[in-house]
């Protein structure tokens, strides 16, 4: 299993496990995020390996060439010395430089391969990161409203609305008939103090005529 499944494999056991426990999404959503970054930094790991590997591939392929090379030289001087064994031994020598340099170039051939292909896997997981950045925000956003909406619906299935109003109502009734009860009172105060007007009025006017009377009548006694 390569490295960048491996990751996979991880980020989906990752959150698995939230779902499970049933975290809310936004520690899912940071909690992913986190795994990305830590799946990232290890395929950087793993491609820088890669990377080094190859170079270690060319360095041993170049080194068997030019080994191939001065063999191929030291055959040559063998045969202007006359020495045809020593030229037989640096031509065998040559080929056993040249067989290793070829199957290593097969080897840097196929890792140069997997090294491409290794570095767009990192490139798609650098743009998925960055994606998942981007979204975090309106997704944390998102569930924010969802969970206000989902607290707002419960609160609203605690309450008996009808109940409410009907309280409401009964309380509205109290108080309007006490309202009605003191402009009763107020009315018939201000009735009571016109009959007392009136009656003061009257006794005023019984004193007068008495008082007329009273002169009347000691006014003939004097005649």
């Amino acid at each position: 299993m390569g490295i960048f499944e491996r990751i996979g494999l991880i980020i989906r056991s990752n959150i698995n496990d939230l779902l499970t426990r049933a975290e809310d999404p936004e520690k899912i959503i940071n909690q992913t995020i986190m795994d990305m970054h830590q799946a990232q930094y290890e395929a950087r790991m793993e491609v820088a390996q890669a990377i080094a590997e190859g170079k270690k591939l060319e360095r041993d392929y170049q080194a068997n060439q030019r080994e191939a090379q001065n063999w191929l030289d030291k055959a040559e001087q063998a045969i202007k010395a006359g020495r045809e064994d020593l030229a037989r031994e640096a031509l065998r020598r040559k080929k056993a430089a040249e067989d290793l340099a070829g199957g290593l170039k097969e080897q840097l051939d196929a890792h140069n391969v997997m090294v491409e292909r290794l570095k767009t896997q990192l490139r798609a997981l650098d743009a998925k990161i960055g994606e998942a950045e981007r979204k975090r925000q309106l997704l944390i956003a998102r569930q924010k409203r969802a969970q206000a909406q989902e607290t707002v619906s419960a609160a609203m299935s605690k309450t008996d609305t009808h109940k409410a109003f009907a309280a409401f109502e009964r309380m509205e009734s109290k108080v309007t008939q006490r309202e009605d009860r003191l402009a009763a009172e107020a009315e018939l105060a201000a009735d009571l103090s016109l009959d007392d007007d009136f009656a003061a009025l009257g006794a005023d006017n019984e004193v007068e005529d008495e008082l007329a009377a009273l002169k009347a009548k000691l006014g003939a006694s004097e005649g």
